[in-house]
């Protein structure tokens, strides 16, 4: 017999602020990169540059040889890799971050992102929790691609 749709437990929910350790590390899956990523997010975001849409002018005036996607496009994959993972139903707010580039992400790498928690505190008027990852963009050879910091407020398992 099956439970009531109200008794039923949701898969797949993130975590709260009050359940992560400094100190935790995670990875996530990875995801390839594509062709139609970039054109995709070139075109919804008026991003057409160059470099990302014509073939001609990166052959003679790239800096390096192949596709490279928007170093954007790389983090909002990357963030979409970890929300799913970490904040469903449990991030509230995107606060802050800082970010740098280490190096290209091209057409055909794959991508995962590994985080490390570096603060969780619950916030001064409620009981939700501000916290802070470091989270490294790694490729399919081990190399950092892009590091960033965000500080997210989360929800509380204890309401």
């Amino acid at each position: 017999m099956m439970k009531e749709k109200h008794d039923m437990k949701l898969v797949g929910t993130g975590f709260h602020w009050n359940e992560l350790t400094v100190g935790e590390t995670y990875k996530t899956y990875g995801r390839t990169i594509t062709e139609t990523d970039i054109v995709n997010f070139v075109s919804c975001t008026g991003m057409l540059e160059s470099l990302f849409v014509d073939a001609e002018y990166r052959k003679s005036h790239s800096a390096m040889e192949g596709h490279a996607a928007p170093a954007m496009l790389v983090l909002s994959l990357a963030e979409g890799l970890v929300l799913n993972a970490t904040g469903q139903g449990t991030g509230l707010a995107f606060l802050n971050m800082q970010m740098n580039v280490n190096g290209p992400v091209m057409v055909g790498d794959t991508i995962h992102a590994e985080i490390e928690v570096v603060e969780a505190r619950k916030t001064s008027k409620s009981s939700r929790g501000l916290v802070r990852t470091k989270n490294r963009i790694v490729n399919q050879r081990g190399e950092t691609v892009i590091e960033y910091s965000p500080q997210r407020l989360m929800a509380s398992s204890q309401g």
